[in-house]
C-alpha cells in the first residue's frame, strides 16, 4: 500500500481506495437514522470507488463531547496507532462528526486524523472538505450552526418544560410519600395511576399529582403535627415512625433527612416547582437560586394545610437564624473534629447539627464554610456516607425481593455464608447495588462487578439514582451472557445490555413464580 503524505497535506496525488465510515445517531431525526447514514456513505463510496473496510458507530449518542462515544474514540485511536488499513474517513456531514459546543474541538479531532494522513469527508456537503481557504470557512460555520442547534434545542426543550410546570403538570421523578402520579390526556381526563418504574407512553399525556392513600396521608399529616404542634425534631419523629413499624414509600426506615425533606417540600401544599438544579448540555449540575425557579402554586390538590407548612419552614428557618455565625461555625468545627471530613449529607444526617442548607445560606455555599473553619477537603468524602447508606439498603433489599417471590409462590431462602438468594431450589441470584457516578461532564456512570467466584446464575444490579438515595432500575444480567465480571453502565448502553433492563423486578418475580400440574397442564 502507498504511504502516507505529509501530515498537513490532503492526499490529492492519487486516489483513496480504502475508506472507512462513522455514524453517529442521538434521537434528532428519521433521517439520521443509523441506516440511511450507512446507505448515503456506501452510494457515495461506489461512485468514488472507495471500498469501505472498517465501520465505526455510536448510537444513540448525544454530539455535545466525545465522552461515551466509543466509536469516535476507536477511529481516532485506529488511525493514531498507524495500523488503520484505510486513507480516508466517510461522515454524513458535519453535525453526524459533533454539536461540539466549541467549535475548535470539533476541529482538533479532525486535525488529529490529518495529521495521522488521514482525510475526513463529508459526503452530503455542499463544499469539498479539501483544504482551501473557503473549505475552511465554510466547514467552521458549519460547525457553530451545529453546535448552535444544540444550544437552541437546549432552550426549546426547557422553554416547554418551563411551560408545562406552569400549567401544573409534573416533570419527572418520583411522587414521594403520600402521594401518587396520575397519568392523564391532552384533555386532562384521568387514565390510571403510574405504579413505581410506570411512564406515559404517548407524547400527548401528561401527569399530575394527586394524594396517595389515607394511610400514608394521616403520616404525613401526623409529621407535621409532631415538627409543629409537638415540637419534636426530626431525628425523634423518624425514630417515632420506626418504633411503630411504619416505612416510607421504598420500604425503608425514616431517616431526619426524609422526615426533613417533607417538611421542606412545597408538592405537599400542591406547589409545582422545577429548575432547582439544572444540568445543561453536559455541564456541570449547579443549584439554581429560588429566583431561577419555575413554579405554579396551587397546581396540585395539597395534602397539607399551606398554614402548616409555613409555620414549619419558620421553624426551621428560625431554628438557624436563633444560631449565631459563630455557633454555627463551632458546631461544624466539632463535628469535623468527631469524623475528620465533612458533608452536606453527614451534616444533614448528624443529630443536633443544623441542616446543611442553614449553611449555605448563612455563608452562601459549604465550600465557603469550611475554608473558614480551615477544612480543605482534599477528596470527596461523600463516597464514605454513600457507601454506608448503600450497605444498610442492601439486606432490606434482599429481604423485599424474597418476601415478593414468597408472596407469588416461589420457595427461596439465602445462604449465610455466600449471602447468594436461591430461588425454587434452581436458581443462585447475586443481589448488588450500583452507586451512581458522575464525570467531570456531568454524565452519569454506574460500576458493576459481578462475583465470579460464587458464579450466580443471575445477578440483579440495582441502579441507585444520581443522588445515591432512591433505586432508578434494575438490570437482570444471566451469568451465561455476561463475561465480563467488571464493566460500566452508562444511561445508553445498546442492546447487547439493554436488553437486561426493566424498571422493576415484576418480570423477575414473574419468573420465580409456581404454577401448579393443573395450571400448568
Amino acid at each position: 500500500m502507498h504511504e502516507k503524505q505529509n501530515s498537513h497535506s490532503y492526499k490529492k496525488n492519487y486516489p483513496s481506495i480504502f475508506a472507512a465510515m462513522y455514524i453517529r445517531m442521538s434521537t434528532d431525526h428519521q433521517k439520521y437514522s443509523t441506516e440511511n447514514q450507512e446507505n448515503a456513505i456506501r452510494k457515495y463510496a461506489k461512485r468514488h470507488n472507495l471500498q469501505i473496510v472498517s465501520h465505526y458507530a455510536d448510537e444513540g449518542k448525544s454530539g455535545l463531547d466525545i465522552n461515551g462515544r466509543k466509536g469516535l474514540q476507536q477511529l481516532i485511536a485506529d488511525v493514531e496507532s498507524g495500523q488503520s488499513k484505510f486513507d480516508t474517513i466517510l461522515v454524513l456531514d458535519v453535525t453526524r462528526w459533533g454539536r461540539f459546543q466549541d467549535a475548535d474541538e470539533s476541529a482538533y479531532y479532525e486535525y488529529r486524523c490529518r495529521k495521522s494522513g488521514i482525510e475526513v469527508r463529508y459526503i452530503a456537503e455542499q463544499f469539498e472538505n479539501d483544504g482551501s481557504p473557503i473549505s475552511d470557512i465554510i466547514k467552521g460555520v458549519k460547525r457553530a450552526m451545529a453546535g448552535e442547534y444544540s444550544r437552541e434545542l437546549s432552550a426549546k426543550v426547557f422553554a416547554g418544560q418551563c411551560n408545562l410546570i406552569e400549567k401544573g403538570f409534573r416533570q419527572g421523578g418520583p411522587a414521594g410519600y403520600g402521594i401518587r402520579r396520575m397519568l392523564t390526556d391532552e384533555h386532562g381526563n384521568s387514565k390510571g395511576l403510574l405504579k413505581q418504574g410506570e411512564y406515559k407512553c404517548l407524547q400527548t399525556d401528561r401527569v399530575i399529582l394527586v394524594p396517595g392513600p389515607d394511610a400514608e396521608i394521616q403520616v404525613v399529616y401526623s409529621i407535621y403535627q409532631e415538627f409543629v404542634d409537638d415540637q419534636m425534631s426530626e431525628r425523634e419523629i423518624a425514630d417515632h415512625l420506626n418504633q411503630q413499624g411504619i416505612t416510607t414509600d421504598l420500604g425503608r426506615q425514616w431517616t431526619r433527612a426524609t422526615v426533613h425533606q417533607i417538611l421542606t417540600n412545597e408538592k405537599y401544599i400542591g406547589n409545582n416547582v422545577y429548575n432547582r438544579t439544572s444540568c445543561k448540555l453536559k455541564k456541570q449540575r449547579v443549584k439554581n437560586d429560588p429566583d431561577m425557579w419555575v413554579r405554579s402554586d396551587g397546581a396540585f390538590e395539597p395534602i397539607i394545610d399551606p398554614r402548616y407548612f409555613y409555620m414549619a419552614q419558620g421553624i426551621i428557618t428560625e431554628r438557624s437564624r436563633k444560631l449565631s455565625s459563630e455557633v454555627l461555625l463551632a458546631k461544624l468545627r466539632e463535628l469535623h473534629t468527631q469524623k475528620g471530613w465533612l458533608s452536606g449529607i453527614l451534616i444533614d444526617e448528624t443529630d443536633d447539627m443544623p441542616p446543611s442548607s442553614a449553611y449555605r445560606y448563612r455563608f452562601g455555599s459549604l465550600i465557603r464554610a469550611y475554608t473558614i473553619i480551615g477544612y480543605i477537603p482534599e477528596r470527596d468524602y461523600r463516597f464514605i456516607e454513600i457507601n454506608r447508606h448503600l450497605r444498610k439498603m442492601h439486606p432490606d433489599i434482599v429481604e423485599h425481593t424474597m418476601q415478593h417471590i414468597e408472596k407469588v409462590g416461589g420457595s427461596v431462602y439465602r445462604e449465610e455464608t455466600t449471602d447468594l438468594v436461591m430461588v425454587n431450589n434452581e436458581i443462585s441470584v447475586s443481589i448488588v447495588i450500583c452507586r451512581c457516578l458522575q464525570t467531570v461532564t456531568g454524565r452519569n456512570l454506574w460500576k458493576i462487578r459481578l462475583d465470579k467466584s460464587l458464579k450466580p446464575d443471575i445477578t440483579i444490579a440495582v441502579r441507585m439514582d444520581t443522588n445515591n438515595a432512591d433505586i432508578l432500575d434494575y438490570y437482570l444480567l444471566p451469568s451465561l451472557d455476561i463475561q465480563n465480571p467488571l464493566f460500566k453502565l452508562r444511561n445508553i448502553n445498546g442492546l447487547a445490555l439493554d436488553a437486561y433492563h426493566f424498571n422493576n423486578l415484576e418480570y423477575f418475580f414473574y419468573m420465580a413464580k409456581r404454577a401448579n400440574i393443573q395450571e400448568a397442564a
